[in-house]
């Protein structure tokens, strides 16, 4: 076991040593990170050298990946600024709020409709692990200044809430799906979905509010150090996670509430993540892409065409006519409309929640179909969307010029922070202060926007 580990690691070192050296490089190619590190670790798998194996169900591998989910989570809705969101609103809450039901609803039939081991619920959990969307996979858009602000805006704040939307909702189905095995009477199992959403609510907005008033109370009176500020802040979204799973409840929506409630008590919570997100958190999202690089023999010999036929709906008629039914009345122009269906990549969430969901539900009747699907997924994602995101942008670009100055996709709005802007992602440039300190220095026109808001 000592030994598959220092492998493991050594190798992951190694493919992150080498993708460093030529990291800028690759921002103006197909190239991206996920691709990298899930080609790697396909190349040291089972299914190249066979240098190493892991397990779905092995602990490290889903500890690795769900505190990568845990830091996530928190950090995207620690940005959440309700004022700025107030005057975003019409198309990310749309996109959201009508256009991420569809999606699980239309995740939900398909899923149904080709896969004939699969209940309703399976197939409703499936659906809820492939709708939320990666920001890490789609940086190109999101940062481009080729692409109006509305539209990138709307992409952002999409991705950094689609998936604490999904939690409540997956936690929910898993519950039932759980009850329904045990032959539980369903008011029980109701009752249990609904305990657990609310305890994680709970002790997170607690933890949340109290470690981040703490937090800003320390840097008030200068007790606290930069670095150490980062490191307060990844503390308040361990302990919501830890506290909540020992109660049993789902730490993710805990990590997410508590994010949102530190956010909500301390300003300069943007600032302060920065100098984690540069580097610990990217290493994190590497890590589970090269895992995923390495459990991705099971695909590739128990690959069956019905699960690419179910990755490619997923990616483009379960996502793209929902986002356009949800952007109806909006006056976007059609372009613009499947521009923003098509870039919704999947990665990080859905690979985490799926172990998850394995290690809650075991071996079910549908979970190996549901597995794979997953996998199917997000490996045609990280190809697709890589490959075509530059290319999608200068065409898109060309149209996007001939726009009049007040069309719809050119309306004023208020720039909210990315995960870009924290350097999440794995291609982005850091237009911030560096590591080493001017921190006094860095603006929080992101925490606190400017008293006239636009419409995201």
């Amino acid at each position: 076991m000592v030994e598959e580990l220092i492998v493991f690691l050594t190798s992951f070192a190694s493919v992150l040593f080498l993708f460093s050296l030529v990291s800028r490089r690759t921002r103006s190619t197909v190239i991206t990170a996920p691709m990298v590190f899930l080609s790697a670790g396909l190349l040291f798998g089972p299914a190249g050298l066979d240098l190493i194996s892991v397990e779905f169900e092995s602990s490290p591998v889903l500890l690795i990946a769900e505190v990568a989910l845990v830091f996530t989570l928190f950090s995207d809705a620690s940005r959440i600024n309700l004022r700025a969101l107030k005057g975003s609103g019409i198309l990310p809450a749309r996109m959201l709020g009508l256009g991420l039901p569809l999606t699980i609803v239309a995740g939900t039939v398909a899923a149904l409709a080709l896969f004939s081991d699969m209940t309703f619920l399976e197939a409703g959990i499936l659906a809820c692990l492939l709708a939320p969307t990666d920001a890490a996979l789609g940086d190109a858009i999101v940062s481009s200044e080729k692409v109006p602000l509305r539209i990138r805006q709307a992409l952002n704040v999409e991705a950094g809430l689609n998936d604490g939307a999904v939690i409540p909702v997956l936690t929910a189905l898993v519950t039932l799906s759980i009850g329904e095995a045990q032959a539980h009477a369903p008011g029980n199992w109701l009752i249990s979905a609904v305990v657990q959403i609310g305890v994680a609510v709970l002790v997170g907005a607690f933890v949340g509010l109290a470690g981040g008033w703490l937090v800003s109370r320390a840097e008030s009176r200068k007790w606290i150090g930069d670095t150490y500020k980062w490191i307060a802040l990844m503390a308040i979204a361990f302990i919501a996670w830890i506290v909540t799973d020992i109660l049993g409840a789902s730490g993710f929506i805990a990590a997410f509430v508590a994010g949102f409630s530190a956010g909500a008590v301390y300003r300069n919570v943007v600032e302060s993540l920065v100098d984690f997100t540069e580097a610990e958190g990217e290493i994190l999202g590497h890590l589970v892409f090269f895992l995923l690089g390495i459990l991705s023999y099971l695909l590739i010999r128990n690959f069956n065409p019905i699960l690419l036929l179910y990755a490619v709906l997923s990616l483009t008629i379960v996502r793209m006519l929902p986002v356009a039914i949800s952007l109806i009345g909006t006056h976007l122009e059609g372009r613009t409309v499947l521009f923003m269906g098509w870039f919704g990549p999947r990665g990080l969430a859905s690979i985490v929640l799926l172990l998850t969901v394995i290690e809650d539900m075991g071996n079910t009747p549908g979970m190996k179909t549901l597995a794979l699907a997953v996998i199917t997924t997000v490996i045609l994602s990280v190809f697709a969307h890589g490959i075509s995101a530059n290319p999608g942008i200068a065409r898109y670009a060309k149209h996007a010029k001939n726009l009049q100055e007040e069309a719809p996709e050119n309306k004023p709005v208020v720039e909210l922070p990315s995960r870009g802007d924290a350097g999440f992602r794995g291609n982005s440039q850091r237009t911030g202060q560096n590591r080493a300190g001017n921190s006094e220095q860095k603006q929080d026109d992101h925490i606190n926007p400017p008293e006239t808001y636009g419409d995201t």
